[in-house]
C-alpha cells in the first residue's frame, strides 16, 4: 500500500535531480564562455587600449558598485525563488520594493559619488561611478523575472540572456575605449548590457514586470530578506574591501595592478563557482531535513569544487610572473607580486562561498551574518596596516592570513552546529591539498629547470597536472557522487523523500543580470 506514495516521490526527486543536472550543465557552458570572453576582451584592453590608471579609476567604481548590489532590493526577490505557491501572487510587491530601493540608493550614490571616489582615492572617478550605478535601478527591474528563471532552474535561457548582455557591454566597452573614453567606456558598457539583460529577462519570464503593493506581504518579505541582503552585503565588502584599501593607501596605479592580479585569480573561482551556485541552493536545500545526507552531500559537492579549482590555482599562482607578461605585457608585470597568494585566497573563497550557501539552506542565517561580520571586522584593519607597510603582495597575504586563522574557522564550526561533520570536510579537502603541494613543487622545479618560454610553460604546465591527477585518483568515488545525482534524501524505511525547498535558492547578487564585462 506504500508502494504508490514512494513512487510517487521517487519520480518527483527523480525530476529534481534532472533539473539540477540540466541546469549545472547549462550554467558551466555559460559561466565558461562569458569568462572566456571576459578574459579575451581584458587582454585586449590591458595590452593595447587602458593603462593602469585607468583600470584603477574602473576598478573603484565597479568596487562600489558591486558592494551596493548587495543590498540593491533588500533580499526580497530571494523569496520569488523559495515560494512554494504561485510567485505571481506576490511578485508585484516584491518588483514595487525592488524597484523603490535600488531607486533610492542610486539617488544617495549619485549624490555622494565625490565623496566617495575621493574617499577610495580617486577623485577622478565620481562621473564614472555615477553612470556605471545606472545598473542599480536595471538590476533592481530585472530582479523578479530573473528570480523566476532561476527558480525554474531556466539555466539555457540565462545563457542566451547572459551572452546579449556580454556581446553588447563589451562591444560598446571596446568601442568606446579605441576612442579614447577610458574608464567612461566601461560604464557605459555595464549600463547597455543591462539593459539587455533586463529585455531579455521580461522575455524570457514574461507577465512578471508588474508593480503592486500589499502591505502584509510587503512586511514578511522585508522580514525574511533583510537579513540576507545583510549578510550578502557583509559578503562583498569583504571581497571588495581590499581593492578599497589599496586604492585609497596606495593610489590608482597600484589598483590597477591588484586589480588585473585579482581578476586573475577569479578565472577558477569564478569558473567553477558561479557555475555550481546556481543550482546548489536547490540541491542543499532538498537535502536540509536531512543532516546524514546534507552533510554527505555538502562533503561531495566541497571535493568536486576543490578538486576542479586547486590545479588552476597552483598554476597561476606558481606561474605567476610569466603568465603575467605573456597574457598582458611587460607593463602589468607588477601585479604578478599579489598573484601567488591572490590564488590561495581564491582556493579559500570556493570553500566559504559553498558553505555561505549551505549555512543559508539550513537556516542559520544569523550564523552566516556573524561570521561576515567577523571577518570585515579582522581584515579591513590588517589590510591596512599590510598597505602601508608592503604594498599591494602584503596586502593579498594579509587577506590570506585573516581567511585562513579567522574565518575558515569560524566556517568550519558553524557548519559542524549544523549538522555537517567536520570528518567529511576533511575527507573532501585532502587529496586534492595533498595534490596541490606537489604539483606546486613539481611546477616549481620544472620552471627552474626548463625556464619561462612558451613551450617550456606548458611543458611545466602538463606535467604538473599528470602529477595532480595521480594524487587526487584515491578520490574519484566522492567526486563521482557530487552534490546534483544525490538531491534528495532517504527515509528511515530506505523509500526516497522529496523536501520541499525551504530557503532561498540564490543569494542575493546570483538573481541579477550578468554583470559587465572586466568586473573585478
Amino acid at each position: 500500500m506504500d508502494t504508490a506514495p514512494t513512487t510517487g516521490t521517487e519520480a518527483t526527486a527523480a525530476s529534481l535531480g534532472t533539473k539540477v543536472r540540466s541546469a549545472a550543465r547549462w550554467s558551466l557552458i555559460n559561466t565558461m564562455v562569458m569568462r572566456l570572453g571576459n578574459f579575451a576582451t581584458g587582454i585586449i584592453l590591458a595590452r593595447f587600449v587602458l593603462d593602469p590608471a585607468a583600470w584603477g579609476v574602473y576598478g573603484v567604481a565597479q568596487t562600489v558598485l558591486m558592494v551596493l548590489l548587495a543590498a540593491n532590493e533588500l533580499g526580497v526577490t530571494l523569496a520569488v525563488v523559495r515560494w512554494e505557491g504561485d510567485v505571481r501572487s506576490f511578485a508585484p510587491t516584491v518588483l514595487t520594493l525592488s524597484t523603490i530601493s535600488s531607486s533610492l540608493l542610486y539617488l544617495g550614490i549619485f549624490a555622494a559619488a565625490p565623496g566617495v571616489a575621493g574617499l577610495l582615492g580617486s577623485p577622478e572617478a565620481s562621473s564614472v561611478l555615477r553612470v556605471m550605478c545606472v545598473c542599480l535601478v536595471l538590476d533592481g527591474l530585472s530582479q523578479v523575472p530573473a528570480g523566476v528563471l532561476t527558480r525554474e532552474f531556466a539555466q539555457g535561457r540565462r545563457m542566451v540572456i547572459d551572452a546579449l548582455n556580454f556581446a553588447l557591454s563589451t562591444s560598446v566597452t571596446l568601442v568606446l575605449a579605441l576612442q579614447g573614453w577610458g574608464a567612461m567606456s566601461f560604464a557605459c558598457g555595464a549600463v547597455a548590457g543591462n539593459l539587455v539583460a533586463l529585455a531579455g529577462c521580461a522575455l524570457a519570464a514574461p507577465g512578471y514586470l508588474r508593480f503592486g503593493w500589499n502591505p502584509e506581504q510587503a512586511r514578511a518579505l522585508l522580514r525574511f530578506g533583510l537579513p540576507l541582503a545583510g549578510a550578502s552585503m557583509l559578503s562583498l565588502a569583504v571581497v571588495n574591501a581590499d581593492a578599497m584599501v589599496v586604492g585609497a593607501v596606495l593610489g590608482n596605479v597600484s589598483l590597477g595592478f591588484y586589480m588585473l592580479a585579482f581578476n586573475m585569480a577569479g578565472w577558477p573561482v569564478r569558473v567553477i563557482s558561479e557555475a555550481a551556485r546556481r543550482v546548489s541552493f536547490a540541491g542543499f536545500s532538498r537535502l536540509a531535513d536531512s543532516p546524514k545526507a546534507l552533510s554527505d552531500g555538502f562533503g561531495r559537492a566541497l571535493a568536486m569544487l576543490v578538486t576542479c579549482t586547486v590545479p588552476a590555482c597552483v598554476l597561476l599562482g606558481a606561474l605567476a610572473r610569466p603568465a603575467v607578461e605573456l597574457l598582458y605585457g611587460s607593463k602589468w608585470s607588477p601585479a604578478a607580486a599579489a598573484l601567488p597568494c591572490l590564488m590561495a585566497l581564491g582556493l579559500a573563497r570556493i570553500a566559504a562561498e559553498l558553505t555561505y550557501d549551505c549555512l543559508v539552506a539550513i537556516g542559520r542565517r544569523r550564523s552566516l551574518v556573524l561570521i561576515q561580520a567577523l571577518w570585515l571586522v579582522a581584515l579591513v584593519p590588517t589590510l591596512i596596516v599590510a598597505a602601508r607597510t608592503g604594498g599591494i603582495a602584503s596586502v593579498a597575504a594579509g587577506h590570506v592570513l585573516v581567511a585562513g586563522l579567522v574565518v575558515l574557522p569560524a566556517f568550519v564550526l558553524a557548519l559542524r552546529r549544523g549538522g555537517i561533520a567536520t570528518r567529511s570536510l576533511a575527507r573532501a579537502c585532502a587529496w586534492p591539498l595533498l595534490g596541490g603541494i606537489v604539483m606546486t613543487v613539481v611546477v616549481t622545479l620544472l620552471r627552474q629547470r626548463l625556464g619561462e618560454g612558451v613551450l617550456a610553460l606548458c611543458a611545466t604546465s602538463v606535467i604538473g597536472l599528470v602529477c595532480y591527477a595521480l594524487c587526487v585518483l584515491p578520490s574519484r568515488r566522492l567526486i563521482r557522487g557530487s552534490l546534483p545525482r544525490h538531491s534528495r534524501s532517504r527515509g528511515e524505511d530506505g523509500g526516497v523523500v522529496a523536501t520541499a525547498p525551504t530557503v532561498p535558492v540564490l543569494p542575493a547578487q546570483q538573481n541579477q543580470p550578468a554583470a559587465p564585462a572586466h568586473e573585478r
